[in-house]
């Protein structure tokens, strides 16, 4: 069952009767932070992998069963909640070094346009701010379905990641290694869990 739907410039293309069970998951869902997780990984010292969320963040997944490309999402991440296990190097990645968290409060997506690229999976295209430095993001989603909770809550829930360059959004600090390369690499890759409840 698919949420989002292929955009075709083709006029003569006949459109296919709209699935009920897809149009019933139409509405606008709030994420659910406890049941969510906006992560990122990137890589330490050229030889292993340092993982992180952001613990505290906000959105709204506008679902559309009836013309799926109409579908939205928003996104809105704060800063100062990063989380690596590690204090020293949480208030680092808080600091002017990288985010500047007290200037730059939030980190935030607002999505553009969605595609469908087979069976469950998707790619959300959108903007994605961070320091108010604003470029093109595309996410490659799975979506991972739909079910009541025992609270009577409608869910839907998408798991999904991308890559960026932290350098394009102006996050450069670094330090040369002695063997070569440096501490921090310029690739992170962004990861997403997402439940979301349908509101009343």
């Amino acid at each position: 069952m698919g949420i989002f739907a292929r955009k075709s410039n083709d006029t003569t293309t006949t459109i296919a009767p709209v699935d009920p069970a897809l149009a019933a998951l139409t509405g606008t869902y709030t994420i659910d932070p406890a049941h969510s997780s906006i992560g990122f990984t990137v890589r330490h010292a050229m030889v292993t992998n340092v993982r992180g969320s952001f613990t505290e963040h906000e959105g709204t997944l506008t679902l559309d069963g009836t013309d799926p490309a109409a579908s939205a999402a928003v996104i809105d991440v704060k800063i100062a909640s990063v989380d690596t296990g590690i204090g020293d190097r949480d208030n680092h990645l808080r600091s002017g070094d990288f985010f500047d968290a007290e200037q730059f409060p939030l980190m935030t997506f607002r999505s553009t346009e969605a595609q469908q690229l087979g069976g469950d999976k998707y790619r959300i295209v959108g903007d994605l701010t961070i320091k108010d430095v604003t470029k093109p993001l595309a996410i490659d989603l799975e979506f991972n379905g739909s079910a009541t909770d025992p609270y009577g809550n409608q869910r839907v829930g998408f798991e999904g990641s991308a890559d960026i360059l932290r350098s394009d959004w102006g996050l450069t600090w670094n330090a040369a290694l002695e063997t070569g390369g440096v501490v921090v690499s310029d690739k992170v890759k962004l990861t997403f869990d997402i439940s979301a409840i349908k509101a009343a």
